[in-house]
Parts: structure tokens; sequence; C-alpha cells
């Protein structure tokens, strides 16, 4: 029998349980969205009692929908405050009235609760059901005046330890502008104003990996001070994007092609930051142009 570490996020609809059980997914939690209440407890004792124990940490969204559901939820979070083998905490979200509905008016979105169509009628009969539970919880966040991003800073101060936390980590990727930027990147530098080994016979049909084709491009005088004044850069911001919250920053470098300049400079790029940061490093189009002399 395993202890699972369950987390259960409710509160009042809007107050910001989406954003959550995101910033529990990237602590490395396994999560499930608007779990049934009469759910909880089954699927609670199959993680205690598997044999596996690849699942220990646990976050699930349960909504509020009605009274009876309430008192559902109510006796389960008794029963699981008194299981041994569930080191269980209750994270309620709360904000104003005039919060939730600027919010609801803004997503077009009917409130749950609200029979006859009226937000702030469903706000209240929502609130007065959630009371007693908002008293029960251990961690209640307030979430009238933060922004998503401020919401996960608030959810990982309080529930993320040195096993949980988010891992920062850093991409660095090729690419050849002539297939498109790349759609994830956050920081993008352009490296065709380098030699282009391209026009040199014996570079051609190597890439910015092969030794010939990465000192050529390194050893020009233009990348080694484009080189220095971009790491003079990129060290001082990058601890400001792991403060924030983010948990990759893809930096991508590109040249034409994505075969001999950018994947030189991501390789040299990657090998520094790599003494500070967990770095990961990807070409995308390094070998596309011979893909497509193969088809031909």
């Amino acid at each position: 029998m395993q202890k699972i570490n369950l987390v259960i996020i409710t509160g009042m609809s809007g107050a910001g349980k989406t954003v959550a059980i995101q910033s529990f997914e990237d602590m490395g939690y396994f999560t499930v969205d608007n779990m049934p209440a009469n759910l909880i407890e089954k699927f609670v004792s199959l993680l205690v009692t598997s044999d596996k124990g690849d699942i220990d940490k646990v976050a699930m969204v349960v909504d509020m929908r009605s009274r009876s559901f309430f008192d559902e939820l109510s006796d389960i979070v008794n029963d699981l405050s008194d299981n041994p083998a569930v080191e269980f905490r209750l994270l309620f979200l709360d904000s104003s009235d005039e919060e939730l509905v600027a919010r609801y008016k803004e997503t077009r979105r009917s409130h749950p609760l609200a029979v006859d169509g009226r937000v702030l009628d469903g706000i209240n009969r929502e609130r007065e059901l959630l009371s007693p539970l908002k008293s029960f919880s251990q961690n209640v966040i307030d979430t009238s005046e933060l922004t998503p991003r401020n919401l996960r800073s608030k959810i990982t101060q309080q529930f993320a330890t040195e096993n949980t936390k988010a891992p920062f980590r850093i991409e660095v990727m090729s690419f050849g502008f002539k297939y498109g930027l790349p759609l994830d990147a956050d920081l993008v530098f352009d490296v065709r104003f380098l030699p282009n080994p391209h026009y040199v016979p014996e570079l051609r049909n190597l890439t910015g990996l092969d030794d010939a084709v990465y000192h050529y491009v390194m050893d020009a005088p233009e990348s080694g001070a484009f080189y220095d004044n971009l790491m003079r850069m990129l060290n001082p911001i990058i601890p400001g994007y792991e403060k924030e919250g983010k948990s990759v920053l893809t930096i991508a470098i590109g040249c034409t092609g994505g075969q001999h300049r950018s994947v030189a400079f991501a390789k040299r790029i990657s090998e520094e930051l790599a003494e500070n940061w967990p770095v990961n490093t990807s070409h995308r189009d390094k070998d596309r142009r011979k893909e497509t002399v193969n088809r031909s």
C-alpha cells in the first residue's frame, strides 16, 4: 500500500480552476478535470492499493452543481481527511462577485447554477453552497486581483516541493527561415548575415555539426562578436524567465536553410548554457535538404 498526495481543487465557478489544474500538471501531478464526486473514493482506493506505485501525486478539479453534490463532496472530504494512506489538501479558489460577473461576461458563458440566466443569481447560490467547504479548506486563494501567471506562482509557492517543482529547462533549436519560423519559439535570432558554407563546394553537403562547417562558421570575426554579445544578453535574462514561472524557454537560431550556420550556432550556445541550465538541443531542418534529394 502506498501513500497518495491528493489535492482537490474546488471553489467558485470562474475563479481559475483551469489555470490551477494546469499548474499542478506542470509540477508533475496526475491531474483529473471535473471529477465526479462519487468516483473520488473509488479512484483513490485504486491508487492506494496499486502495486505499481507509479502515481503518487494527484490533483483533481471538483465542481459544484447542486446541494446534493455538495453534501456528497463534504462527506468524501471528511473521509479523506481521516484516511492514513492519503495526504489530503483542499484548495479553494474564490473571487469577488464583481470580478466573476466580469469574467462570465467576457467569455459569454452562463453560470452553471444560473437557472434563469442571471449570472449574479448563480454566483450567489454557489457561494451559499460553498461557504462551509471554504471554511474547511486548508488553502484558500482569492483570484480577484490575480493574473493567470500570478495564480500559478501562488499555487507553486503553496504546493511545490523539490520533488514536485516544475523543472525549468532551455530548448535551443536551429531552423531554416525558408521553411518558416518555429511557432513555439520565445526568442529568435537571425544568423543569415554570417559567411555561408553553402557556397563552399566541399562544405555544401555537410552540416554545422561537422567540424569543418562548425569552424568555418564560428571562426569568422563576425561570429565571434555576435556570439559574445548574444551571450551577454542571454545569461542575465534567463533567470528572469524561470522566476516568472516559465517551465520551458525556447531559443531559436535561424539561417536560410537550417543546415549550416544556425546549426553551428545552436551547438555552441547549447554548450555554454548547459553549464548552468538543463538544455535540450534540436535541429529542425538540418536534414531536410538530404530528404528532398533522396525523394527526387
